[in-house]
């Protein structure tokens, strides 16, 4: 493991939170449009703490992922102020906690805050990780020209290049190898 347990955790949700913008998503189109759909983001991502389910929820939410993807695609040193913003904004008061069967990892923020704090907040703790480990050229966007999700690469060797929204690695090791086949043709 690269990073602490809760710090992958909050990166990948982070990242998926991100691909559920319209121009990363698998379908192209927005994929957080409803309350619905954010109790089932957050359900899946097994996000603890409270939630309400109500339109404004889901509103501050999608106002979020535009900037976690501007934080996400910033040089590392350009990152920072970002950073600190989501910190700042989210009154983050790191503290360490054990519950689920996880243990001790940190939450920075009461579990009865408003679930866009908590996903702001968390998603820029993770960052600070990142930045703090000089590890910020594992934040990436997928290097298929047709997509523009956000990946975290978790890899021993740094070479994860796609996402996992669209098929994208797959998909461009088939145009490579047919590439490949009409040029010997």
């Amino acid at each position: 493991m690269l990073f602490a347990h809760d710090t992958e955790v909050s990166l990948v949700a982070a990242a998926l939170l991100v691909n559920t913008l319209p121009a990363a998503s698998r379908s192209r189109d927005d994929e957080l449009t409803s309350p619905a759909d954010l109790v089932s983001f957050l359900d899946a991502e097994e996000f603890t703490g409270s939630r309400f389910g109500t339109e404004e929820e889901l509103q501050a939410v999608r106002a979020l992922r535009p900037r976690l993807r501007a934080i996400w695609l910033a040089e590392r040193d350009a990152a920072v102020d970002g950073v600190n913003a989501l910190l700042r904004e989210g009154a983050a008061l790191p503290q360490l906690q054990r519950h689920d069967g996880f243990d001790w990892h940190i939450h920075a923020t009461e579990s009865d805050a408003p679930v866009v704090t908590r996903l702001q907040v968390e998603a820029a703790m993770a960052f600070v990780d990142v930045l703090r480990s000089d590890e910020w050229n594992r934040m990436r966007e997928c290097a298929a020209p047709d997509c523009e999700a956000v990946l975290v690469d978790l890899s021993r060797n740094r070479s994860k290049r796609y996402c996992d929204v669209g098929n994208c690695g797959n998909r461009m090791n088939v145009n490579a190898y047919r590439e490949r086949r009409a040029g010997s043709a």
